[in-house]
């Protein structure tokens, strides 16, 4: 009988399998990430971040709604895991995640292994700068069905929050957009929709 892994903050570093890890119990107030096959763990986000995520995660949610063709699933967070064999599991968990064609039909039955997003999107605190602007930018651009990353950034302002949006170019990134905090993004990926950062609008 295998004894049910139980990840604590110690565990930062730690060699785990991905069948361990995804049956895993943990010490709440942290996030847990695996990483190379090894356990990250950083704090739980804040009640701020949580809010811009929902924010965001509600507007992909009515676009998927009004367009099923381009975007069929939202889950905020996610996990999504890279094409990268054993013993270098990588199964990085962002904010939010946006599917084209998640197997909806199949559900239960669904598992992260079975799916892989077309846009991911994380928000900046203090506490993950350099994770979500480089460590991310990196992982992300291994999986090949992700054709957008964003980056929120709330520490100018955070009902105006700025975005950092890269976009795929065969295999790599193109040169990054900067979206001012009040300003609107668009993009072809999603047809008619408008992301205006400003939460009041």
């Amino acid at each position: 009988m295998t004894t049910q892994l139980y990840l604590r903050p110690a565990d930062h570093g730690r060699a785990v399998s991905y069948e361990e890890f995804a049956s895993a119990r943990s010490q709440e107030g942290y996030r847990y990430e695996l990483i190379h096959g090894r356990v990250e763990v950083s704090p739980i986000p804040n009640l701020p971040h949580e809010t811009l995520r929902k924010w965001l995660e509600r507007l992909l949610d009515r676009y998927a709604e009004r367009h099923p063709e381009v975007i069929n699933q939202v889950y905020a967070p996610a996990r999504v895991l890279l094409p990268i064999p054993d013993p270098e599991i990588t199964a990085p968990e962002p904010d939010v995640a946006a599917y084209h064609d998640f197997p909806r039909e199949r559900l239960p039955d669904v598992n992260w292994q079975d799916v892989s997003p077309l846009v991911v999107a994380e928000i900046i605190s203090e506490d993950t700068a350099d994770k979500d602007l480089t460590r991310n930018r990196r992982l992300y651009l291994q999986v090949a069905s992700i054709r957008e990353y964003w980056i929120i950034d709330p520490r100018q302002n955070y009902d105006r929050p700025s975005m950092l949006v890269h976009r795929r170019r065969g295999r790599r990134w193109a040169a990054r957009i900067t979206v001012p905090g009040g300003g609107t993004y668009t993009t072809h990926l999603l047809p008619d929709f408008s992301l205006v950062l400003d939460r009041r609008v």
